[in-house]
This record gives C-alpha cells, structure tokens and sequence, in this order.
C-alpha cells in the first residue's frame, strides 16, 4: 500500500475524494495552494497527504471564511511550521547526546579528541589515556 506522500491519484479521482469539481484543484494548483506531483507527461498525480490539504482549504474556505490569499498564506506557514519542528527534533537529539557520557582520548601531547559511542581509541603512542565524563545534573 502506498504511503501517504506517494503521489497516486489522478485529478478526476482527487477531486472526487476531497469532495471538489477537479476545475478548483487546478485552480489551487495554480495559485500554489496545494501544488500535486507530474508525471512525465505533466499529469498532475495526488498523494493522499495532497487530498487532506484540499479538504483543510476547503474547511477553512467554507466554513472559517478565509480567502484564497489567505489559505496560501497559512499553509505556508504550517510548512514552515513543520519544518521547524524536524529541526528541533534534530537539534534535541543532538543535544541528548551531548548532554550524555562521553568519553575523550588524551594523548600524552595533550591532544584531545572525542569519541563516538563504541569507538576505541587507538594508542598512537605510549602514554595515551582514556576519560569519561559525565556532565554533573
């Protein structure tokens, strides 16, 4: 079965599904509001995640009462949006990490360097030491 962003249908069936004349999806697409995949032949091909989109522009048309201008404006922002909130998940991730054990190689030159869970230092020379820290809570 294929996944929510896998572009599948075809505008005939899209506007039937979101409950719309296929007209007002090319519509939509040309003011940018919700923009389908093309073919090779420049077809346009609809995910479903694309049908849940018409239906929001059409809730928020209808029954909010926002204009077109307006529908853009907020789906841009809720792009933005969610890409803001993949970027805090990278960012917490990041900092879990950081915030966890670590452990440095020390060399005797007093060069020191991080390593990654699971790797081993290699002993360059004699003298080279490991360190665990922990960060105090």
């Amino acid at each position: 079965m294929p996944g929510p962003e896998t572009p599948v249908y075809v505008i005939s069936v899209a506007a039937q599904l979101a409950g719309m004349h296929a007209q007002t999806l090319r519509q939509y697409d040309r003011l940018g509001i919700v923009t389908p995949s093309r073919t090779s032949g420049g077809g346009r091909r609809y995910s479903y995640r694309d049908i849940e989109m018409l239906r929001e522009v059409q809730r928020l048309s209808q029954e909010e009462g926002v204009s077109l201008a307006g529908i853009a404006r907020i789906m841009e922002l809720e792009s933005q949006v969610d890409a803001l909130r993949s970027r805090i998940a990278e960012l917490q991730e990041q900092l879990e990490y950081a915030s966890g054990a670590r452990v440095f190689a020390a060399g005797p030159d007093g060069q020191i360097v991080a390593l990654r869970p699971g790797e081993r230092a290699r002993r360059r020379a004699p003298g080279t030491s490991l360190v665990v820290w922990r960060p105090q809570r």
